[in-house]
């Protein structure tokens, strides 16, 4: 039944694993073991690690294995219209669809398991480890899956079965060997997120760690303005990656944002400010939850648009005015779009 199941997947362009869910003390060991070794930050532990559950749920306790899916994705854009101005951004492949692509990821296995007597139900589960232990990834350098012919553009879906296994792939955690003598995702991560010193990433210096924060926690002051690159999320390191050049042009989806519709978002108000075609922007690129974060995260990136237009200091907001007053640069507006065009382009 299993082998049956994974030709399915793959008939669909998907890939998969089933192992025994016996290796759930192992995937709980994998996370422990850092923990105990005072390798994650405490705020990133609590944020990111805690709502691991490493025991069947209860609408499926007689669970015999855990079943874990890759699922292609493409990124998806973004555009705002600003001062005139059209500003594209990227949302990265993990993000749109997300909770959709698990539904439909689980609707099909219980379509392909339920007539042969066998359930399944959601997990959560450290889903790159599982995939990694299982054999369907790899890990990079820089801690993220890569799955052959997927590169790292794609889903991580991980289920709950009653679905006997009695021999697995399961297998240490691994690196790609091509990572081995490469260094692009750690040339390319301005934040030091990824060193040679520990394979672990410093999660807790990683951009899209901060960019997904709440709204109301601003980005900390050594992150620059120019580093941000998607408006959730960060691509540095996979538009970096050699395993990832066939995906680099991958964009699939276009959102385009007028400048009425990009004031709104920027006010930060709630759902029922917005007009209905609004709101389905949002949905189709599934950020409506994140609304809150838009005034923050798309704001970064409008601001600095703004200073490299070279524009008068009446077009910018009172926060830039007095920045760049701390600064004593707001008397040198007029040479901003040269002198900082000169390190974007770098």
């Amino acid at each position: 039944m299993s082998q049956q199941l994974l030709s399915e997947l793959a008939g669909r362009g998907y890939q998969g694993r089933v192992v025994s869910a016996r290796h759930l003390a192992e995937l709980r060991e994998g996370i422990e073991f850092h923990r105990r070794a005072g390798c994650f930050d405490a705020e990133f532990d609590r944020i990111r690690l805690s709502f691991f559950r490493y025991s069947p749920p209860e609408t499926l306790p007689e669970a015999q294995s855990l079943i874990v899916v890759a699922v292609p994705r493409p990124q998806t854009a973004a555009v705002f219209t600003w001062q005139g101005q059209r500003l594209s951004l990227i949302v990265p492949p993990t993000y749109t669809d997300y909770r959709k692509i698990a539904q439909q990821v689980a609707d099909l296995l219980a379509g392909i398991l339920e007539p042969a007597g066998y359930r399944v139900a959601p997990s959560l589960l450290p889903l790159k480890a599982l995939a990694v232990r299982s054999g369907l990834a790899a890990y990079g350098r820089n801690n993220i899956c890569y799955v052959p012919g997927m590169g790292s553009f794609l889903e991580l879906v991980g289920l709950y079965s009653d679905l006997p296994c009695s021999a697995d792939s399961w297998q240490e955690a691994r690196m790609m060997e091509s990572c081995r003598n490469c260094r692009a995702c750690l040339h390319h991560c301005p934040t030091g997120a990824i060193t040679e010193q520990r394979f672990l990433l410093h999660a807790e210096r990683c951009l899209s760690f901060h960019n997904e924060q709440p709204g109301d926690v601003p980005f900390p002051s050594w992150i620059a303005p120019s580093w941000h690159n998607c408006l959730e999320g960060c691509m540095l390191c996979q538009r970096a990656c050699p395993e990832d050049k066939e995906f680099w042009g991958w964009v699939e989806g276009k959102e385009e944002f007028s400048e009425a519709e990009t004031a709104l978002l920027l006010q930060g108000g709630p759902p029922d400010c917005l007009a209905k075609e609004t709101i389905g922007k949002l949905e189709r690129l599934d950020i409506l939850g994140d609304l809150e974060l838009l005034p923050r995260n798309l704001g970064v990136f409008l601001e600095t648009a703004l200073l490299l237009q070279g524009g008068p200091p009446d077009c910018l907001a009172k926060e830039t005015i007095g920045k760049l007053e701390r600064l004593d640069i707001l008397g040198d507006l007029e040479l901003l779009p040269r002198n900082l065009g000169v390190f974007l382009r770098a």
